[in-house]
């Protein structure tokens, strides 16, 4: 699975649980809302480093062709 199905996955799972919370009020959902959302900046956090890594190494490869 690549980072952006990840992210839309983590994104879906959490429909749920934000509606639960903003609507119903329901404390449980919030805390998992509040756990999502942690794992959402890691998950952002991963794919940031990727990304840049990503871009250094091609970077790399056009210096080299110098």
């Amino acid at each position: 699975m690549n980072h952006y199905d990840k992210l839309k996955s983590l994104i879906m799972g959490l429909e749920e649980d934000f509606e639960k919370f903003y609507d119903k009020k329901n404390s449980a959902a919030g805390t998992r809302v509040r756990k999502g959302m942690q794992d959402l900046k890691v998950l952002s956090q991963e794919i940031r480093t990727y990304v840049q890594d990503e871009k250094n190494k091609e970077k790399e490869k056009a210096e080299q062709k110098k």
